[in-house]
C-alpha cells in the first residue's frame, strides 16, 4: 500500500496525465473529467472492465495489466491510489522521471479549483447520499460537478462536469485524505470507526472527523443518531452545526419510516412536515435521504422542493442493484464491506423480499478488516441472512495473514448449518443453486470483486436443480 503523501506539490497546468488504477469507480471518474477538460489521458489497470472500454471510446489510451512501457514519453503527471504497490512498474518509472506523482485526492482537489464544495463523508451511506445530493440537485435545476465512488444509476456515471459553481464529491476518510478539501458544506453520514489501521484509535478517527466538519466554510451536516457522529458533535466549534436523523433533538428530522416496499417516510424542520417515498428499499435509505435534504436546505434550498428532489433518487450501481432472476431466484449485488453495511443491506432487502429467504454471498474484504471485525460479520450475518455462502477474504492492498481467511468468519457462526465455506468460486455458485429456491434473493456482499461470481451463479440456477436436502434456514 501507498499512503498518500498530501505534502507533494500539486501542478498548475497538467496536459497528459497518466492513471495507475484507472478501472475503479473513483479513478475512471476522474479520468473522464481530465478528458472534458481537454487533457490527454491514458491509463492502466489489472482487468479489462466497462469501465476502461468506455474510457478508450472518449479517447482515452488504456491498457490491461500494469507495464512500464504504458507510461507514455508525453505524460507529465501521474495518479495513483493508495491500493497500488510501491513496486508498480508505472509507479517505479514515474519517480525515475521526475514526474508529478499525485493521489487520486490530489487530483480531485486540483479539479475543484476553489469552487463551492459540498463534501460527503462518513463510514457508510457515502456513496447514496453524494447521488442523492447530485441528482436533487439537477432536478431542482443546478448543474453541479461531481465526483461520486460509484456509477449513479440514473446518470450512468460517477462523474460529471456541469456549469454551475457546486461541486459535489464524496470525501475518503480511509486515509485521511479529505481534511485536504477546502469544503463548503460538510455532510457526516456516520462515523462508525473503521480503518484504524491508518488512524490508530477510535479517538484519533472522531478528531479527524471534528476537524473536517470544523473546517467547512459554511456549514457542517451531522447525523444525529448515529453513537460515533454524537462523540463527534461533541468535539465540533463550529457555529452552524445541522444535525438529521430519527432524534427528537434532530435540526432535519425523519419520522413514520415505512419499509414495507418502497421506502416511505417524513420529513420535518421547522415545524414544517413533508412527507417522502424512494424508489429504494430500507430505513438506511430513508435517513441518507434526510442528510441529503438537509445539505439542500443549508445550500439555500425551500424543504418541500428539496424532499420532492430527493425523491427522483433511483440507487447507485452495486447498491442492493438487481442483476437477473432464474426460476424465480432474484440475485442482488451490494457494496456492503462493514458490519454495518451488512446489516443495512440485509435489513433492507427482508422488507422486499416478502415470504423468500436470503441468501448471502459474503466476500470478507482486507485481512486487518476481517482480523478485526470477524466476530461482528458472523453474527450480523446469522441473524439477518437465512443462509451464508462464504468466499475467501479479498485482501485488496494487503499482504496475507496467516489464519485470516473466510473460514475465520464462517467459523465464528453460533450454528454451522447457517453457514458454507467455500473458496472455490464454481463451487460456491453451484451450492448457491442448489440451496436456493423460488422466491428467495442471493445478494453477494463486498467492495472487492464479489459482484464478478454473479455470472456463475446466473449460470448455475440454469443447470443445477434445487436440493432437497440443503434448504437453508430451516
Amino acid at each position: 500500500m501507498i499512503r498518500p503523501d498530501l505534502s507533494l506539490p500539486i501542478p498548475e497546468h497538467i496536459e497528459a496525465a497518466h492513471f495507475i488504477g484507472i478501472g475503479g469507480s473513483g479513478m475512471s471518474g476522474l479520468a473522464r473529467m481530465f478528458l472534458a477538460r481537454g487533457i490527454r489521458v491514458s491509463g492502466s489497470d489489472r482487468a479489462d472492465s466497462p469501465a476502461l472500454r468506455e474510457l478508450a471510446a472518449l479517447g482515452a489510451d488504456v491498457h490491461v495489466g500494469h507495464d512500464a512501457a504504458n507510461l507514455g514519453d508525453d505524460v507529465d503527471t501521474v495518479v495513483h491510489t493508495g491500493a497500488i504497490w510501491p513496486e508498480n512498474p508505472e509507479f517505479v518509472l514515474a519517480k525515475q522521471r521526475g514526474l508529478h506523482v499525485i493521489h487520486r485526492s490530489q487530483a480531485l482537489y486540483w479539479l475543484i479549483g476553489g469552487r463551492r464544495l459540498v463534501s460527503v463523508a462518513g463510514a457508510h451511506g457515502k456513496t447514496t447520499s453524494t447521488g442523492m445530493i447530485v441528482t436533487a440537485l439537477r432536478a431542482l435545476d443546478a448543474d453541479p460537478t461531481f465526483v461520486n465512488g460509484g456509477v449513479i444509476a440514473q446518470l450512468g456515471v460517477s462523474s460529471g462536469t456541469g456549469s454551475d459553481d457546486l461541486f459535489v464529491i464524496e470525501a475518503d476518510e480511509s486515509d485521511g485524505t479529505f481534511l485536504l478539501y477546502d469544503t463548503s458544506v460538510a455532510l457526516i453520514t456516520n462515523v462508525d470507526p473503521d480503518h484504524l489501521d491508518h488512524w490508530g484509535s477510535r479517538d484519533a478517527f472522531y478528531d479527524a472527523f471534528a476537524r473536517f466538519g470544523d473546517r467547512a466554510r459554511e456549514a457542517v451536516v451531522i447525523s444525529s443518531d448515529d453513537d460515533g457522529a454524537r462523540r463527534v458533535t461533541e468535539r465540533l466549534t463550529h457555529p452552524r452545526v445541522v444535525t438529521f436523523g430519527e432524534s427528537a433533538d434532530a435540526t432535519v428530522r425523519v419520522e413514520d419510516i415505512r419499509t414495507d416496499g418502497p421506502v416511505a417516510f417524513t420529513v420535518t424542520h421547522a415545524g414544517v412536515s413533508v412527507p417522502a417515498r424512494l424508489p429504494v428499499p430500507g430505513a438506511h435509505n430513508a435517513i441518507n435521504a434526510t442528510g441529503a435534504v438537509a445539505v439542500l436546505l443549508t445550500l439555500g434550498f425551500e424543504l418541500e422542493p428539496a424532499v420532492r428532489a430527493v425523491e427522483d433518487f433511483a440507487g447507485t450501481v452495486r447498491r442492493f442493484e438487481l442483476h437477473g432472476a432464474v426460476r424465480g431466484v432474484s440475485v442482488y449485488d451490494d457494496y456492503a464491506h462493514h458490519p454495518t453495511e451488512v446489516e443495512a443491506a440485509l435489513v433492507a432487502a427482508r422488507t422486499v423480499v416478502g415470504d423468500g429467504r436470503i441468501i448471502a454471498i459474503q466476500q470478507p474484504h482486507t485481512y486487518s478488516r476481517t482480523q478485526e471485525m470477524y466476530r461482528e460479520f458472523a453474527e450480523v450475518l446469522e441473524r439477518h441472512a437465512d443462509h451464508t455462502v462464504m468466499l475467501d477474504v479479498y485482501g485488496a492492498r494487503e499482504d496475507p495473514v496467516p489464519g485470516v481467511t473466510g473460514e475465520l468468519v464462517s467459523g465464528a457462526f453460533a450454528d454451522p448449518a447457517h453457514v458454507h465455506f467455500v473458496p472455490d468460486w464454481q463451487q460456491a455458485a453451484d451450492y448457491t443453486a442448489s440451496v436456493a429456491r423460488d422466491g428467495d434473493f442471493v445478494i453477494t456482499l463486498g467492495c472487492g470483486n464479489v459482484n464478478l461470481i454473479i455470472p456463475q451463479v446466473l449460470a448455475s440456477l440454469e443447470t443445477v436443480p434445487p436440493s432437497t436436502a440443503a434448504h437453508a434456514g430451516e
